[in-house]
């Protein structure tokens, strides 16, 4: 018999003591900080505010998980929270665990209930709004929301950007374009693109912003809408990126039909996510996605490509095929 050993299940069990402490960490600005330059260990105690008792644990911690470098008593950032957790960085992707810190963290600590009971441990729970509901009451939060999702989505934009074949096209539609990093990555990728933002009134200030600061607002601009509501704008290609999930059966397969319709013949979708493997087996992430998405909404889930696919074909897309970006993420491409 092999030997086996206990160790998986417990740094598993115990994972959460790692991910508290980079979420506090990125809520105390740390690694911003330290973008400033190297400190000493007083220093760095005194400009965040930690007490003597927990200070060095915190940082000692940090730096064994690979997040800081420590040479004797001086403190710095790895070239990875350097480039990605400095909030003056356009990479940074902190917004995602801010999130993360403030909402996800303690409605996870709810997850067996949603498990026995298949109902949201969101606000819903209480009888309050829905999470968009609520975030779009927000402008504050919304902002903070958009910008988060530009820190978990930039990767597979930047890949999809480069990787899908835009010299076959003219136009497209971003659908629940957010913040708009996947319209800004395709249109800096390919000059000769027109493209579309497509979500919500209260989002176009956040996006107007940000195509300015990138110097596409040559190439795309902004259209209010209701995806749930109404008709899609026409265009050679509509994409969903990080969509579909949020929704029951019903609903992603009346979005897939809305793209259907707004697409010429030769016209493609793509959607993107952390899709699940066929097999059910390897991308737990895409699983554990949708176990937030059971957290978080009252009938969305995460699928697989051969479900995207299968429901693409139903909608009347005649080829579809499923191709990986990065990470967990893939996108299933249909063309009608």
């Amino acid at each position: 018999m092999a030997h086996v050993t206990p160790e998986k299940i417990l740094q598993t069990g115990l994972a959460f003591w790692a991910s508290k402490t980079l979420l506090s960490a990125v809520e105390m600005e740390l690694f911003t900080e330290l973008a400033r330059g190297r400190q000493r260990f007083e220093a760095l105690r005194g400009r965040l505010g930690l007490h003597p008792r927990a200070a060095r644990d915190f940082l000692d911690t940090l730096t064994a998980l690979g997040f800081l470098k420590r040479t004797d008593d001086v403190y710095e950032n790895t070239a990875e929270t350097d480039l990605f957790l400095d909030k003056q960085k356009p990479s940074y992707v902190g917004g995602i665990l801010e999130m993360a810190n403030v909402r996800l963290y303690p409605m996870w600590g709810h997850l067996t209930e949603a498990l026995r009971t298949g109902l949201p441990q969101n606000e819903l729970k209480h009888g309050g709004p829905g999470l968009f509901e609520a975030l779009y009451a927000d402008p504050a939060r919304l902002r903070g929301f958009l910008q988060s999702m530009t820190g978990l989505s930039h990767g597979a934009n930047l890949t999809i950007a480069n990787k899908f074949p835009w010299r076959d096209y003219k136009t497209f539609v971003d659908v629940g374009t957010a913040q708009g990093d996947l319209a800004v990555q395709i249109a800096k990728a390919n000059p000769h693109l027109r493209g579309i933002g497509y979500d919500l009134p209260e989002v176009a200030p956040t996006f107007e912003d940000y195509t300015q600061a990138t110097g596409t607002t040559s190439q795309l601009v902004f259209t209010p809408g209701n995806f749930l509501e109404g008709a899609l704008p026409w265009a050679d290609v509509v994409l969903m990126g990080h969509i579909l999930h949020d929704w029951d059966l019903a609903t992603k397969r009346a979005l897939i039909a809305k793209a259907y319709d707004a697409l010429p013949v030769g016209g493609a979708l793509v959607v993107y996510e952390a899709i699940i493997d066929d097999a059910r087996a390897t991308n737990a992430f895409g699983l554990m996605m949708s176990l937030n998405m059971l957290v978080e909404t009252t009938g969305g889930f995460d699928y697989t490509g051969a479900d995207c696919c299968a429901w693409m074909r139903d909608a009347g897309f005649k080829t579809t095929r499923v191709e990986p970006l990065v990470g967990p993420d893939s996108m299933v491409i249909g063309l009608k």
